[in-house]
């Protein structure tokens, strides 16, 4: 018999054939049912879960950098000295020339804007209630910028309004039982300087401005004040705490550490969203890595069910083998039929996967929403996870990596039980016909 091109149409038919057992084979067409099912179910895990860890990483880098600077620009603290008592203690750096500052960092190539924050520690009371809270002083053209902050579809009141009050993030809103047009207490430890030394301050400030920045802690915790108002409150007139900077590109934002140092001037140090959250993300992809590996065991477990197939499909057409042998079929012939037979099962398991898993990571927060409701809302915990949603993003890298590692995993397991086919001798396999 001539020698043939490998994978010639009739060794696809003789596969295919073989793939539709006949009732009498029964075992063979269950196996490879199973098989065919265990690899769609693996592959639609690992689509779906590789999909959610990505939409949950970029969620939370977007209520990051959308609530957040991309960096910030701050002095070293210094050391004073008492001058009747001599102890020497350290106190926070201060910027002075803040406006100057400002200008020469938005100067740095790369960066977009920049603003001058005051930060500061307060209580927040009001309703018989309170809260700890972090006080943000900005200017209105600054917090107009901040795309989580200022988002139409979750915040409510005039921003125009700004300067006449306060803006609150909707979790403390909550807990206070405050609304728009509500006054709340603020109380600073820090407060007004009298001749017997510091008192707290107590200010009552109307609630402008309720914000959701998508992140729990943020809108548990954060609040903005008006530049001129947190100066005199905090008493910094005429200073600032830190500069926020934000640059075209925050996922390289350490290629501004230098050039911000450098324009900012001696004495001047870098804090960037990295060196906050930096941990959390390490561990985000060291998780994404580990759940990788692991989902990829039960692909490959699915995929042995392959090679279970095809050894019960071998021993059953062992009399075929033999005829086909006989009647010129090569070694290399029947080797390509039978890794088809695997192969086949492998496609059609990983193409179902990948539908199935994109229907699922599509539909990811319909399904957290139902089980929200049949848990009372104890499926997905915004306290735990820090964002309100469990958001699913998929990526063509992803799914081509789900996609490769159970083709490969499918071809490699069939190679062993092709190979025992394709060596099988015609005259054994005919002697007892």
């Amino acid at each position: 018999m001539p020698a043939t091109r490998p994978f010639s149409r009739f060794e696809f038919m003789i596969a295919w054939r073989y793939l539709r057992a006949r009732r009498a084979e029964g075992g063979v067409s269950v196996m490879t049912w199973i098989s065919l099912i265990g690899i769609a179910l693996g592959v639609m895990a690992l689509i779906a879960t590789l999909a959610v860890r990505a939409g949950f990483r970029a969620e939370f880098v977007d209520t990051i950098l959308g609530a957040n600077a991309h960096t910030t620009v701050h002095m070293a603290p210094q050391q004073v000295t008492n001058a009747f008592t001599d102890d020497v203690y350290i106190v926070p750096g201060r910027i002075s020339d803040y406006e100057e500052m400002a200008a020469r960092l938005a100067a740095v190539p790369g960066v977009t804007r920049t603003a001058a924050v005051i930060r500061g520690q307060v209580m927040a009371s009001a309703n018989d209630a309170s809260n700890v809270a972090e006080v943000f002083g900005i200017s209105r053209a600054d917090l107009e910028a901040m795309e989580r902050i200022v988002d139409p579809a979750t915040l409510r009141g005039d921003l125009a309004r700004f300067e006449e009050g306060i803006a609150i993030g909707s979790g403390i809103a909550r807990e206070l039982g405050l609304g728009v047009g509500d006054r709340v207490r603020l109380i600073a430890p820090e407060g007004a300087r009298t001749a017997f030394g510091t008192t707290p301050r107590v200010n009552a400030y109307e609630v402008v401005l309720v914000f959701s920045a998508g992140r729990y802690d943020i809108d548990r915790t954060r609040i903005y004040m008006p530049l001129a108002e947190a100066q005199s409150y905090f008493n910094r007139e005429g200073l600032a705490d830190e500069i926020e900077v934000f640059v075209s590109d925050p996922e390289r934002v350490d290629d501004w550490t230098w050039p911000l140092l450098e324009a900012a001037g001696e004495g001047a140090q870098v804090w960037n969203w990295r060196d906050a959250s930096g941990s959390f993300l390490a561990a985000l992809d060291m998780e994404d890595d580990v759940m990788f590996v692991i989902l990829s065991v039960l692909v490959l477990i699915a995929s042995m069910n392959i090679t279970s197939g095809l050894i019960m499909l071998v021993k059953n057409k062992g009399r075929d083998i033999g005829i086909l042998r006989t009647m010129g079929l090569t070694q290399g012939s029947v080797l390509r039929v039978f890794f088809l037979c695997g192969a086949f099962t492998g496609v059609i398991g990983t193409a179902a996967g990948v539908v199935l898993g994109v229907l699922l990571a599509l539909n990811v927060e319909s399904i957290m929403a139902a089980l929200n409701a049949l848990t009372g809302g104890g499926a997905w915990q915004p306290e735990v996870r820090g964002i309100y949603r469990l958001p699913a993003e998929l990526r063509l890298w992803d799914i081509g990596r789900a996609v490769g590692l159970s083709l490969a995993l499918s071809f490699i397991v069939t190679i062993l039980p092709a190979r025992r086919a394709a060596r099988m001798n015609p005259v054994e396999a005919l002697r007892y016909e």
